[in-house]
């Protein structure tokens, strides 16, 4: 990976457009219409200009200002730049899922994740896109989290989400869920504890960190009673990662762990399968928690909900989480560079 060409200014963070029919424009020019934002980073805008104008129209934000750029290179700092990934006009149907909203969403995304591993841009977060709408022969991917982790050039990574305290990150992702547990294996488990592992120290400055994993049966198997995943499985690889001398624990109940607020104790919760960490995740957090993809070279975040095709072009998104997003970016982009000043060894 490239370095940046940017150390003597504020970090820049690429923005992709995700689905031009769903909220992403609306969560986008919310989020930068506050130009104070911009003492903290540069935020570039990989879409097009002629979409934002539609959308600073459409939502009444004539006062949003940005500049036009055609490539990176030419990036304005304290500025927002709309980097003009196509030229042609696209017909906008706010709400309307169709596959001019996947094609674009996927010319974004691969305009910005070209800069971003060729360290022009310092991070990246992604606005949503709709997973059926984007598949296409070029493009078989479930998600961002996948494609990103094979343009990385890394066999796994781990999806995180993030709200202040909480972070809870999953052994399965977007696979369905008569097939967890044949994903579900001992060496799946160590290798995404030790990324939530190295994440926390890295990413999120944590020395020590605390880890809770989650059975994948009702009541943690019940001593075998209700699964032996857990005991043939589970248990094994928190053993494993143990013996490196780190904290982990479980496996944990998941109904009572969060029922009961344990979930507190610990940096980091390691859950099984998608929705038996996300459905908690976003009852306590959702218009604030942020998705990070934790274990590759480079910095990328998304809000944590998705296109939201019910509400688009009606000003009613709620930018919170995507600005989260985009500040955890920033922090995660300075809690790398002073990890790289104390242990120069780990460049």
């Amino acid at each position: 990976m490239g370095e940046s060409s940017h150390k003597k200014n504020k970090p820049v963070i690429g923005i992709t457009i995700g689905d031009v029919n769903g909220i992403g424009p609306e969560v986008i020019i919310k989020s930068l219409e506050d130009n104070r934002i911009l003492k903290q980073f540069t935020p570039v805008i990989y879409g097009s200009g002629k979409v934002i104008t539609f959308y600073r129209k459409n939502l009444n934000k004539e006062s949003f200002s940005y500049q036009q750029i055609s490539s990176i290179e030419k990036v304005i700092h304290k500025k927002v730049n709309v980097l003009n990934v196509w030229d042609e006009a696209v017909e906008i149907s706010p709400g309307q899922a169709n596959e001019t909203g996947g094609k674009y969403a996927v010319l974004s995304l691969q305009r910005a994740v070209d800069d971003l591993k060729n360290g022009k841009i310092d991070a990246m977060t992604t606005a949503p896109l709709s997973k059926e709408l984007v598949q296409s022969d070029e493009f078989k991917f479930p998600g961002h989290t996948e494609y990103l982790t094979q343009e990385a050039g890394e066999k796994e990574s781990l999806m995180f989400l993030v709200h202040e305290g909480l972070r809870v990150g999953v052994v399965t992702g977007h696979i369905p869920l008569k097939e967890v547990s044949s994903h579900v294996t001992k060496e799946k488990i160590v290798t995404k504890l030790q990324k939530m592992l190295k994440s926390l120290q890295k990413d999120f400055g944590i020395k020590k960190p605390r880890i809770a994993v989650l059975g994948m049966n009702p009541h943690a198997g019940e001593n075998g009673l209700l699964g032996d995943e857990e005991e043939k499985v589970i248990l094994p690889a928190i053993n494993e990662v143990k013996s490196g001398h780190h904290i982990v624990a479980g496996p944990f109940p998941s109904d009572g762990f969060f029922g009961m607020g344990t979930y507190k104790q610990y940096d980091g919760v390691l859950a099984m399968y998608h929705d038996q960490g996300l459905i908690p995740f976003k009852t306590l957090a959702f218009e604030e928690g942020i998705n990070y993809t934790a274990g590759l070279p480079f910095v990328r975040t998304s809000p944590d909900h998705g296109t939201a095709f019910s509400i688009a072009g009606k000003n009613e998104a709620d930018e919170t989480s995507f600005r989260n997003a985009l500040y955890l970016a920033n922090d995660i982009i300075r809690q790398r560079n002073e990890n790289q000043y104390e242990s120069p060894e780990e460049k």
